[in-house]
């Protein structure tokens, strides 16, 4: 899977050409818009038949401000338009309204007095869980009402995750495996015949030994892995996350497959679907 997280100081030399739609003598925020379109469209093209999915970083998109949301726009409908799965990656957590707000905006849009407004109509969201499952619950309901899933983090890819998801709770779990437990109730719902549940887990790449403890405590879910490539995780480390089967796991990976040619000295597009293809063969080996 490819992972969007682009950097407007770090785009593709190929990406000089103004984007569609959006202008290329206005602000600053529109031209860093629309090289970041036309990168993210370009990166999109040379992987597309080597991924099921992309996931978009949604920090990098809101940092430009309204021409960013465009673009993000932009992207998920261009991937979409490749037959690919897209993942707003946002980590949203809230309760009640707030929540409710995150969701519609990410998937399902909103229902107004002056008409509809359309969401990102993304395929899958990621959720914060730290305010408990009622923040988490929203997400759920607004994802099936849209045909939709969710991506409950439960042990994340980065060092510090070990500073609260590995504390013990009074029986003796560890944090991250409560979330886990959340995680499984709230996706027994929604299992369908292949035995995958629309709700999953985000569980990082970068601490294998996890993998195998996750996949027991959430037997249906989608497991996001993110964490390959830059951070140090090595695809061949995840066989248990595909025990549920090739649906049961999501590798992605951003910056290893973006800066591909930084280290073949190759076309970035080449490179880049070269990468793409590597992961996939492996992963496929997994499955």
């Amino acid at each position: 899977m490819l992972g969007l997280d682009p950097d407007p100081g770090m785009l593709w030399p190929a990406t000089d050409e103004p984007a569609p739609g959006i202008s290329v003598e206005g602000s600053p925020a529109e031209r860093a818009a629309s090289a970041v379109l036309t990168h993210c469209k370009a990166l999109i093209d040379a992987t597309a038949e080597a991924c099921v999915a992309v996931k978009l970083q949604l920090a990098c998109f809101e940092r430009l401000g309204a021409p960013g949301w465009r673009a993000l726009e932009e992207v998920a409908a261009h991937a979409r338009a490749r037959d690919l799965l897209v993942i707003a990656d946002g980590k949203r957590g809230d309760i009640a309204v707030s929540a409710t707000a995150y969701a519609q905006a990410l998937m399902s849009g909103i229902e107004t007095p002056f008409g509809a407004v359309a969401g990102l109509s993304a395929d899958l969201v990621t959720v914060n869980p730290l305010m408990g499952k009622d923040a988490i619950e929203p997400f759920v309901m607004a994802a099936r009402e849209h045909g939709a899933g969710v991506l409950v983090l439960v042990r994340t890819s980065n060092p510090g995750a070990a500073d609260v998801e590995d504390l013990r709770l009074a029986d003796g779990r560890a944090v991250w495996e409560g979330v886990a437990g959340i995680v499984d109730e709230l996706g027994k719902p929604g299992v369908g015949e292949a035995g995958i549940g629309d709700v999953g887990a985000v569980v990082g790449a970068t601490e294998p030994k996890h993998l195998a403890r996750a996949r027991e405590l959430m037997p249906n879910a989608t497991l996001l892995l993110p964490g390959v490539g830059a951070q140090g995780g090595r695809v061949e480390d995840l066989a248990p996350a595909f025990a549920a089967g090739r649906a049961g796991g999501l590798v992605t990976a951003s910056r290893s497959i973006a800066n591909a040619h930084q280290a073949t000295g190759g076309e970035p597009a080449t490179a880049a679907r070269a990468e793409a293809e590597r992961l996939r063969a492996v992963t496929w080996e997994l499955g």
